[in-house]
């Protein structure tokens, strides 16, 4: 296939991702670096597995201060399982800076071993042949991958080989006002047929004035609104990944909707610099019922808001689905073999059903581990955190973000007629039909 640089296309990423934050299972034994078969990584590592020669790593990753405690107890506890094996964490800013520095040192033949790659990047490396395909260490050491929730498994596959396993996961969902929709003996929708009656009963106005909304979408990201578009049967590319599908007429859909809500002064949409933050404080002083929003900002809302937080799994119409956010953890291609042996040890470890729970909770992400879900500690965990049992009745609807090298650079063009809607009031529909021409001109570059 011709295709730009893989260079060029990571420099795609730093420009255009967002901190939101298909394929298949690790069943193929060639890797993405060049031919590598279970027998050649037998031969290879099988003595690795039990050697003790000591050895230090470099882990790149991208946690934020609230995780640091977490990741020191894993790398702590990783240590006494494994005391040759030093692990170094590097922190390398945020998931573009990560990004940047990692193809830099790709580009200088000098790379950490294990790193994080943000969920809608991983095609995008993974294609450019730098990730190292974990498919022989998984058959070798005969991983459970049924283990795993099956779309946040696939979401670090590419094209048949399983290049990361989940690590920081989140969904989003949407974020209620519990105490306020129990006043109005309402619940949040589960189908889109149930909106309209939502909002009736939810929004409130001052004349032309809304006062309250019912709900609000984040428009900033295209990780909230993808799942609208599948769940209306549409699609973001045609099955065959070589076309625009964004200004179909079922991939509309959504946006049709978000226009009449928009406009009749039901829904919120934030856009642009601080809408974000504009919206957590919209929703904590009750001018929003409803937010979708990541699921890894429940724990602000429950410690900032005045009321009780409930959390329900976005509405579907066709299908049901949310789309993964966070980051996984991946080894790299370019390492030492004696290098890829213990990353290899630090990404199981990382991801293992025993330490599961304890490190979801304290990074505030989910649960990837089926096994650690339905355990006492699992019980305990949703005690602690009812709320998330939300997202758990539909743990196999979390699935995969649009899977192409590049996603990140075409997405920016529907995102913009989302801004144009939200910002300038403007009619979506023939602004998707000239985003759809864009895109295509993006999609010839990658053939």
């Amino acid at each position: 296939m011709k295709k730009k640089s893989w260079l060029l296309m990571l420099l795609t990423i730093f420009m255009v991702i967002t901190t939101a934050c298909g394929g298949g299972g690790g069943s193929e034994s060639e890797s993405a670096g060049g031919e590598v078969s279970l027998d050649d990584v037998e031969a290879a590592s099988m003595d690795m597995k039990n050697d003790t020669t000591p050895v230090k790593i470099q882990y790149w990753h991208a946690h934020a201060d609230a995780q640091l405690e977490g990741l020191n107890y894993m790398i702590a506890e990783f240590q006494k399982k494994y005391p040759h094996i030093t692990v170094e964490p590097v922190f390398q800013g945020g998931y573009p800076d990560l990004h940047k520095k990692l193809s830099a040192a790709v580009a200088a033949n000098d790379v950490p071993a294990v790193t994080n790659v943000e969920v809608s990047s991983l095609a995008n490396f993974a294609d450019s042949g730098v990730f190292a395909d974990l498919g022989p260490w998984i058959k070798r050491d005969e991983v459970k991958m049924d283990d795993f929730a099956q779309g946040m498994l696939n979401a670090y596959a590419y094209n048949g080989k399983q290049f990361g396993f989940p690590l920081i996961v989140s969904t989003s969902v949407f974020v209620y006002n519990k105490t306020m929709l129990d006043e109005l003996g309402v619940e949040p929708p589960a189908k889109w047929d149930e909106i309209e009656d939502f909002n009736a009963k939810v929004t409130k106005k001052e004349g032309d004035k809304t006062t309250r909304y019912a709900f609000s979408v984040p428009g900033w990201d295209t990780w909230y609104y993808d799942p609208w578009n599948i769940n209306g049967g549409g699609q973001i590319l045609t099955e065959d990944l070589s076309a625009s599908a964004v200004e179909n007429e079922d991939s509309l859909r959504y946006l049709q909707n978000f226009y009449k809500w928009q406009n009749d002064g039901s829904m919120h949409m934030g856009f642009g610099k601080g809408a974000s933050d504009n919206m957590r404080q919209m929703f904590l002083n009750g001018e929003i019922a409803m937010v979708q929003h990541t699921s890894a900002m429940l724990k602000m809302y429950r410690e900032n808001a005045n009321f009780e937080v409930g959390v329900s799994f976005i509405p579907g119409d066709k299908v049901r689905t949310s789309n993964i956010g966070g980051a996984g953890i991946v080894m790299m291609d370019g390492a030492e073999d004696l290098e890829k042996e213990a990353a290899w040890k630090f990404i199981e470890f990382m991801t293992s059903a025993e330490q599961n729970i304890k490190w979801a909770e304290s990074v505030g992400y989910l649960p990837t581990r089926k096994s650690a879900i339905e355990s006492e500690e699992g019980d305990q965990y949703f005690e602690r955190w009812p709320q998330y049992r939300a997202v758990y009745e539909h743990f196999d609807e979390v699935t995969p973000r649009m899977q192409h090298p590049a996603y990140p650079e075409f997405s920016e063009v529907y995102k913009e007629v989302v801004g144009e809607m939200v910002l300038n009031k403007k009619d979506p529909t023939p602004l998707m039909q000239d985003a759809a021409k864009k895109i295509n001109d993006i999609l010839a570059d990658y053939e």
